[in-house]
């Protein structure tokens, strides 16, 4: 495997596992977590992205990379699982899936159990891994959140990504139990508007979701990312936006985030 564990790393050790989530499509999720995985990489934490969003991945586009071994060639048995893991510019590891895999779009036996034992034999391995799932709620994306540690949703403040943002929030708390959420606001036009996004869905969760569970549901706003031409610009040249703009607004956003996850 390209990043081994390290000696400090005992069979027993257990990563992080933290799955990337959004309501809505197109609000920035894979990018987010590419980026922050390159930041708590720079924190010296051993970190994984797993392309878990099967049949429409973009990890590879967004970091440029071209497999030549992917997840479906793990899950068909034609290659190992240290085969497909790849160092990704940033200085993390990815294990990419390939996309328009139309067998992988609904939750099989089959699909069930080799997630689940691909993110159980990477666990050892890294201090943090991250599930990079697809938008939704598919029963895929919904087993893969199911597997996490810790739930992040990544909504900006546009009404229809709120609103996708809240039925997830819902599920996630009446279908797994999930008591408390991270929440982070990407694309906002002031550092701190995240805040106004993160009042307003917890008051429509205090009010119709809470009361139908035994305890509160409580979303905690991990930050906001600001909306940034720099990003725009990373995304047409397939880079990450702490890398190659370090000092923009965006990747300084990012960067405090990974602070606040990191242990």
């Amino acid at each position: 495997m390209n990043a081994p564990a390290s000696p400090a790393h005992s069979a027993a050790s257990r990563a992080r596992i933290l799955a990337v989530t959004s309501g809505k499509g197109g609000v920035g999720k894979t990018f987010f977590s590419a980026n922050l995985a390159a930041a708590l990489s720079r924190r010296g934490l051993k970190v994984l992205v797993l392309d878990a969003d099967l049949g429409l991945a973009n990890l590879d586009v967004v970091l440029n990379l071209h497999p030549k071994i992917t997840l479906h060639d793990v899950f068909t048995g034609t290659a190992t699982l240290e085969q497909a893991v790849l160092l990704a510019p940033g200085g993390f590891s990815v294990i990419l899936a390939g996309s328009g895999l139309v067998e992988y779009s609904r939750l099989t036996p089959e699909v069930r159990e080799r997630l689940m034992t691909v993110i159980e034999e990477v666990k050892p391995r890294f201090d943090v891994v991250l599930l990079d799932t697809g938008a939704g709620i598919s029963e895929v994306v919904l087993y893969t959140v199911s597997l996490a540690d810790e739930v992040l949703i990544v909504a900006t403040p546009e009404p229809t990504s709120m609103t996708d943002a809240y039925a997830t929030i819902k599920v996630l708390a009446l279908q797994q139990s999930r008591r408390e959420l991270r929440l982070v606001v990407n694309q906002v036009a002031r550092g701190g508007d995240g805040r106004g996004v993160a009042t307003q869905l917890q008051q429509v969760v205090d009010r119709f979701v809470s009361p139908s569970v035994e305890a509160p549901v409580r979303i905690n706003l991990l930050g906001d990312v600001p909306y940034d031409g720099a990003v725009r610009e990373a995304v047409k040249k397939r880079q990450l936006v702490v890398e190659t703009l370090p000092g923009s607004p965006a990747a300084q956003a990012i960067v405090v985030l990974a602070a606040r996850l990191s242990p």
